[in-house]
């Protein structure tokens, strides 16, 4: 019994969820190996052959792999699927895109946000917006899983020595050509990796308020800046800070939640986080039941006031 892990990279790096992909793929038993489909991707393979518990490194390099297309490396990956027990992929945006389709070739279910692996075919992931746990037990030759990241700790990004094996890629589909890419740059964490975040909701009232409240604590704190789906549907935040079920899933060391009443939605978002503290001025802020430290007071008094505490 082995497992394959889709590994995310820039074909540079390794990127940060494929360290928590690995440790699931170590509990399912048996040897992990790790797919780098890349293009001019040597370091990337190099960097995944460092990661503590890995047994091997399948390489394969071609154009058509440089952006990650996922119709492209899906191709890849069911051509080397007929040796693997597991397929794990990170359960991101890239993840989430390629899984599918590699299931639906290979003409086997889905196990999606897998949180604990409980045996070699039976996971738990959360259903009802993390209300609700469901075991799933798949009885398919070959388990396709997609994996939430902030169930598992991080491998060892260092430690391990396998070995890097180049394998033949695949021919490129031609059913899709990259265009082109707009990344925002920024000094913060990114969202999903960062260890503290300091998140926003609606009653920021403006775009103007949320920078001008939210920014000093979170450059104090070295933070990431997150937002609830009211405060992006409102227009004080870009997509991409979006925190919850229909954004992004984060368990940071701390989160601060400062005027965000906690919907279910986005609670599901953050609700694994180590330390959550909120701050709110509605003492019946359904967020109070998930959090570790509560403050029930104005937050454009209260955050001025702990950045100066700090």
């Amino acid at each position: 019994m082995t497992t394959l892990v889709i590994a995310e990279h820039d074909n540079a790096t390794v990127k940060g969820g494929t360290l928590n992909t690995v440790t699931a793929a170590l509990q399912c038993g048996g040897d992990v190996h790790v797919l780098i489909a890349g293009h001019n991707a040597g370091a990337a393979a190099q960097a995944a052959a460092q990661i503590a518990g890995v047994a091997k490194v399948l390489h394969a390099e071609a154009p058509g792999f440089e952006h990650g297309l996922a119709e492209n490396v899906a191709a890849q990956v069911v051509a080397v699927a007929p040796g693997y027990s597991h397929l794990l992929f990170p359960a991101t945006a890239s993840g989430k895109n390629i899984a599918p389709r590699v299931a639906a070739l290979l003409d086997v279910a889905q196990i999606s946000d897998a949180t604990k692996v409980i045996a070699a075919d039976t996971f738990e992931r959360p259903i009802y917006a993390g209300n609700a746990i469901a075991t799933v037990q798949s009885l398919d030759a070959t388990k396709v899983v997609t994996v939430r990241t902030t169930g598992f700790d991080p491998a060892a990004a260092s430690g391990g020595s396998a070995a890097v094996e180049t394998i033949s890629a695949t021919p490129d589909t031609g059913s899709t050509v990259f265009q082109g890419s707009e990344i925002a740059k920024s000094d913060r964490p990114e969202l999903t990796a960062a260890k503290i975040i300091v998140s926003g909701g609606r009653a920021m009232g403006s775009s103007e308020k949320f920078n001008e409240v939210l920014e000093p604590l979170a450059d104090k704190l070295g933070a990431a800046l997150g937002a609830s789906r009211a405060a992006v549907d409102a227009g004080y935040a870009p997509n991409d800070w979006q925190v919850g079920q229909t954004g992004k899933i984060v368990a940071p060391q701390l989160y601060i939640a400062a005027g965000i009443s906690g919907a279910i939605q986005h609670l599901a978002g953050m609700k694994d986080s180590k330390v959550i503290v909120a701050i709110n001025k509605d003492p019946e802020a359904p967020i109070f039941s998930v959090a570790d430290y509560g403050l029930e007071a104005d937050l454009f008094v209260a955050v001025p006031e702990l950045v100066k505490s700090l």
